[in-house]
This record gives structure tokens, C-alpha cells and sequence, in this order.
């Protein structure tokens, strides 16, 4: 609630549009970018659902902090990760500021940074958080190939 002027009344409405389900929550959300076609998607609190949730598509998404370090260390990794994967039609290597942003889905607790999960496209609210491993392109990359659904396989050349 943002009222602008605060009385009873504005709380007695609020309350009840609240009650017959009338109100939209207010998501903090950067801009949606007019250009998302780098290798590394941005999701935004806007875009989380149609993104993350999209049913069509795994994803790995990570939440980060502009000022953390181990994020800014995972940056080129990442951003190699995703160009790995680029031509993979199912996939999707997205990234999230987590401080700009809300995450508009309980099962995606960001405690720390980075936090990455990998959303299945058949189990969006069971996400698989990325823990133990090392943040480097070998790690995450088996991650990707353990959990994905639907990877085009291409036969390596001996």
C-alpha cells in the first residue's frame, strides 16, 4: 500500500480490494532491457515469471550482488557458460541483481551471493540449488548436463 494520503477510509478501501483479491503487489523491478540477446539473459523482477517459470525452457539462474566480489569473480565464467550453450534451444543461462529486484517465487531463496538454481522445465517449484562445487566452467557445466531436460546431443569428433 502507497497511499498518498493515509486516513481510514484509504485503509478501509485497501482492505477491502485486498479481500476480493482486487490488488496487484507491487514487485520492485529494474527496467525490462530493450536488448536481451547476449549469451547471459537478465531476468528482472518484471520478467522473473515469463523467464524463470516459462515451462518451455530449463534454466540456470543466477542471483547476484553488483558489489559482491565472488559474483564479480563468477562474471566471466558465467558469461563463458552461456555463450557454451547459446545454440541450446531449451536452455537458458540467465542472470538476476537480486538487490534491484524482487524474486517474485518462494522456492527461490536468495541467502547469500551468488545463488544459482537450476529450474527444470517440468518442476519450476522445485528449483536445484548449485552447492559444493566450484564456480568454474567444468563445475557448472556438469551441473547444467546432470539436471537439464532436454540437451541437444552432439557427437564430439575423435
Amino acid at each position: 500500500m502507497e497511499p498518498e494520503e493515509f486516513d481510514s477510509d484509504v485503509l478501509r478501501q485497501f482492505v477491502l480490494a485486498f479481500k476480493k483479491g482486487k490488488l496487484k503487489p507491487i514487485v520492485k523491478s529494474q527496467p525490462v532491457p530493450k536488448s536481451n540477446k547476449g549469451p547471459v539473459k537478465v531476468v528482472v523482477g518484471k520478467t522473473f515469471d515469463t523467464i524463470v517459470m516459462d515451462p518451455k525452457n530449463d534454466v540456470l539462474i543466477e542471483f547476484y550482488a553488483p558489489w559482491c566480489g565472488h559474483c564479480k569473480k563468477l562474471e566471466p565464467v558465467y558469461t563463458e557458460l552461456g555463450k557454451k550453450y547459446k545454440n541450446e534451444k531449451n536452455l537458458i543461462i540467465a542472470k538476476m541483481d537480486a538487490t534491484a529486484n524482487d524474486v517474485t517465487n518462494d522456492h527461490y531463496k536468495v541467502e547469500g551471493f551468488p545463488t544459482i538454481y537450476f529450474a527444470p522445465r517440468d518442476k519450476k517449484n522445485n528449483p536445484i540449488k548449485f552447492e559444493g562445487g566450484d564456480r568454474d566452467l567444468e563445475h557448472l557445466s556438469k551441473f547444467i548436463e546432470e539436471h537439464a531436460t532436454k540437451l541437444s546431443r552432439t557427437k564430439e569428433e575423435l
